[in-house]
């Protein structure tokens, strides 16, 4: 494991969003977003000395810039390479094992690693897409610009409205002033900028500078604010105005109409609006900046009769109206699955949670599910031939909890803005959301917290401090803590860190120490940004961590045996240690184990802590058809890095086409030696019959 050496000087502070340090070796640059905790590795033959640079000489927008001199550059084999000369114009793309060779001249190339890296060069070079890396190499030492650009967004401005629905209609249909193209390419997600903020006040206040684009399209909703929640996640992405009407509908300036409603309903019909025009923008996009080959333009051509060519300088009325020709059925088994499905109480209290419900481009439901008994709650019980196990807590439930399962969706994510407690989502409050848009730029290494306050639970400490930390090229702060005093926890709390795995006990008092309790309820800040507490019923205490600082964590809603603690407490470690976001991790423990039911997620379960090396959180599933033959199903999982829109190519053999993230591709034929190939490739879980291994368990 690398471990990061000296900053590089800046002149300004310490606080940039981007920043540039050295290797532990020196023979190179690392590129870090210091919000969103990515770190991005620019590997050199010797050692550099990188120099401050002016940002401003990039045409795309730079965070912070450095000057190094070398020969080469070595990048991530998943790295994309896209060179423009001097204009602007595209000249090559390369990944994948492609190789492109350039003359004389001044270049720009774009790296698509975990930190938007760009750099500036003289010609001639050659960039080599290898097996293992991808290399740049010039003919001679020479002055490469190094600039980045960070992930993290930051809403302009803030709106005040009042709860009156007239008020928030007007309020919301300046989100789509965030948005930094009304074009297709919207649909990328760095083209889609955080809306502004919402206040609840006495009257309506638009501050003066909002610039909304013009796309002649307006929704007509009756004022309500159910209606008004639903739809403003699509209003946004459309830059369409809300206005009050009698029957909802969307109208756009040259006369098409389009009804939200009949047999679907208003909800399901406004989610379906939403999904199909953003994969259809997906699929005419690939005529325009970057031009790739999509996997889904090729069966959205073959079924429907859209002119994908004809439709890219169309105006947005007019793409809407050839769009929606096109019936859902048709396309819907290749959308790709939705990122996020928010179940929120219409309600005046949560009207200043959809700046962020709109920026997660979630589908927007009315809260609607299942009422859970407790015992229901329990994955198992203590049994008499479990009493000598230990169960991690002694204390009851309030008889007051109150347990919802919300309607199923088939969205990969889930999050309850309501009453109850959610099972199979993430509680989600407006704090989590402030936490999170409100984090400081960190220098320095992730910083990983193990807390063990219950000498019989070493077994677990033991083992997350194998996984944590265990990635090649990122480098981690990983401090285990044992026996702590109240003292000692309320300042292990406050401290700054990136995740905290906490092992040991929790009932309605409190955190157990070895002299008392600490009741998360009464700290007035943490430091940790995600959280994972193993113990019984830390429900509370985890909703208190979110409301004192937090952004998103996994706690218990009941009792919970020790050996399955512990086994969870591996397997979650293991998966949130690739860049699977929180409650992805939670997720797929419950679908291939028998652990994980007596879990949840509390805050914004969409946070990573750490990055996934390919940007999207990936899963392989294998299957035996002949004795050495494989089918190969790969399945990717949205981050903060790779959200809706973003684009994946597997490195299968042969494979050139590109897929829309966040579903499965199948690949049938490998051969052992392919399959082994390939899984050598990145550090992932496989399933094979059912069990899930990770990449070196399945092959040895």
């Amino acid at each position: 494991m690398d471990k990061s050496g000296q900053s590089i000087p800046s002149p300004e502070s310490s606080t940039l969003e981007v920043g540039f340090s050295l290797p532990e070796d020196g023979t190179g640059v690392v590129v870090r977003d210091n919000v969103e905790r990515h770190q991005f590795l620019l590997q050199t033959p010797s050692p550099v000395a990188p120099e401050p640079a002016d940002e401003r000489r990039f045409s795309l927008p730079t965070d912070a810039a450095v000057r190094i001199e070398t020969s080469q550059l070595a990048v991530a084999a998943n790295t994309v390479v896209c060179v423009r000369d001097e204009s602007g114009t595209m000249l090559a793309q390369i990944d994948q094992q492609g190789a492109e060779q350039f003359g004389s001249g001044t270049f720009s190339i774009e790296l698509f690693g975990p930190v938007k890296t760009y750099l500036e060069i003289e010609g001639p070079f050659a960039i080599d897409a290898q097996p293992l890396e991808t290399v740049l190499s010039l003919d001679e030492t020479q002055p490469i610009f190094v600039g980045a650009r960070s992930s993290h967004e930051s809403p302009a401005t803030t709106v005040t409205t009042s709860d009156d629905p007239l008020d928030l209609m007007r309020a919301v249909s300046v989100f789509s002033s965030a948005l930094k193209t009304t074009s297709v390419e919207r649909s990328y997600p760095t083209l889609r900028g955080h809306p502004p903020l919402l206040e609840l006040g006495d009257e309506l206040h638009i501050p003066d500078g909002l610039t909304v684009p013009e796309t002649g399209v307006r929704i007509e909703l009756p004022p309500t604010h159910r209606h008004i929640f639903v739809a403003t996640p699509l209003a946004y992405y459309l830059g369409a105005k809300l206005v009050p009407g009698e029957e909802p509908r969307l109208v756009t300036e040259d006369g098409f109409v389009h009804e939200f409603g009949g047999p679907l309903g208003f909800e399901e019909s406004v989610a379906r609006t939403l999904k199909q025009t953003f994969f259809l923008d997906c699929v005419v996009r690939t005529e325009g900046i970057y031009d790739v080959e999509l996997h889904e333009r090729r069966i959205v051509e073959s079924r429907t009769g859209i002119d994908v060519s004809g439709l890219y300088d169309a105006s947005l009325s007019e793409q809407l109206a050839s769009y929606f020709e096109v019936p859902y059925e048709s396309v819907s088994d290749i959308i790709p699955e939705w990122k996020l499905t928010t179940h929120v109480a219409p309600r005046a209290d949560n009207i200043e949670l959809l700046p962020f419900v709109t920026n997660d481009l979630a589908v927007v439901r009315t809260p609607s599910g299942t009422e859970v008994p407790h015992s229901a709650v329990q994955a198992a019980m203590v049994d008499d031939f479990l009493r000598d196990d230990i169960v991690r807590s002694a204390g009851a439930t309030p008889a007051s909890e109150t347990y919802v399962r919300p309607r199923s969706t088939d969205s990969v994510e889930q999050a309850w803005i309501s009453d109850g407690t959610p099972v199979g989502a993430s509680k989600t409050t407006p704090a989590a959301y402030r936490n999170r848009l409100q984090r400081e730029p960190t220098t320095g290494d992730i910083a990983i917290t193990v807390v063990c306050n219950d000498q019989k639970m070493l077994a677990e400490s033991d083992i997350v401090d194998d996984v944590y930390g265990s990635r090649n090229g990122l480098s981690f702060e990983v401090d285990a803590h044992y026996n702590l005093s109240r003292a000692e926890l309320r300042e292990i709390l406050a401290e700054p860190t990136d995740f905290l795995h906490y092992i040991g006990h929790i009932d309605e008092e409190g955190f157990q120490c070895r002299d008392g309790k600490v009741d998360a309820e009464t700290l007035d800040h943490v430091g940790t940004g995600a959280f994972f507490l193993n113990a019984c019923q830390s429900y509370d205490q985890g909703l208190a961590l979110v409301e004192a600082g937090g952004i998103s964590g996994i706690v218990t809603l009941s009792e919970v045996i020790n050996s399955k603690a512990v086994s969870a407490g591996r397997t979650i470690a293991r998966y949130l240690n690739r860049g699977f976001p929180l409650q992805t991790s939670l997720q797929l423990v419950r679908e291939y184990s028998d652990v994980g039911h007596e879990y949840a997620v509390v805050g914004d379960g969409s946070l990573s802590v750490v990055q996934a090396e390919s940007g999207f959180a990936i899963l392989c599933k294998v299957d035996r058809v002949e004795s050495d033959t494989y089918d190969l199903t790969y399945r990717t999982y949205p981050t903060s890095r790779c959200g809706p829109g973003s684009l994946v190519r597997p490195a299968f053999p042969g494979q050139q086409k590109y897929h829309l993230g966040s579903q499965q591709v199948t690949e049938s034929g490998f051969s052992e030696a392919e399959l082994r190939d390939f899984l050598l490739l990145e550090q992932i879980p496989v399933v094979y019959e059912d069990t899930v291994y990770w990449n070196n368990e399945f092959l040895s």
